[in-house]
């Protein structure tokens, strides 16, 4: 039987940077909608890597596929790592990110340059077919801007400064953000566990 992935999500912005930094694997990348899995998981772990763990099982009772499933988000150290895992669900599910982004600058008007440090945090889990499971996670480190700019990424992207390329996460690359970000690093190193087991 050919092998082929199932990740997780439905977003595209995700599906996208995924099918580029897994495409040397040459396996069939395939989103819950492609694979024609539609069910609703409750993301209830407390952590980045509990909820990733608690989407690639769940998945992997649909299918015989490999299952990855990541969970991300943003830490701001001057926000008691807020958003946290509640990032995608901050402010409400429904609530567009550009208001989400509006916010979380409001709430930085007073915060000092030093004091901005924030990093998207990235947990991914494979769960194989065989039931074998590993999780692994990855950070990128950068700070908060006092306003959004740039149109390459989705997200918090906008508002994400990072020092060594002096912009924001919104205005690198596809190929510069795959290098250094956080759900890069982490395919990186589970694409190393995946070719392992095939």
């Amino acid at each position: 039987m050919e092998q082929k992935i199932i990740f997780a999500t439905g977003n595209e912005g995700k599906m996208k940077e995924i099918r580029e930094i897994l495409g040397d694997l040459n396996i069939p990348v395939q989103s819950m909608k492609e694979a024609n899995i539609e069910i609703d998981i409750e993301e209830s772990g407390e952590t980045f890597e509990e909820n990733s763990l608690i989407k690639a099982t769940e998945v992997a009772k649909y299918t015989d596929a490999i299952v990855l499933a990541d969970d991300s988000g943003l830490e701001i150290d001057a926000l008691d790592k807020e958003p946290g895992v509640l990032s995608s669900r901050y402010l409400g599910e429904d609530t567009p990110y550009e208001i989400k982004n509006k916010e979380i600058l409001i709430r930085m008007d007073d915060v000092p340059w030093t004091k901005r440090t924030a990093r998207f945090v990235c947990a991914i889990t494979v769960v194989f077919p065989d039931g074998a499971h590993k999780t692994i996670k990855a950070a990128m480190e950068g700070m908060i801007g006092y306003e959004a700019a740039g149109e390459n990424g989705f997200g918090y992207d906008p508002i994400f400064y990072v020092p060594e390329f002096d912009c924001t996460s919104a205005q690198l690359t596809m190929e510069q953000k795959n290098q250094i970000s956080h759900r890069g690093k982490a395919l990186e190193m589970m694409k190393e566990v995946i070719k392992a087991y095939l």
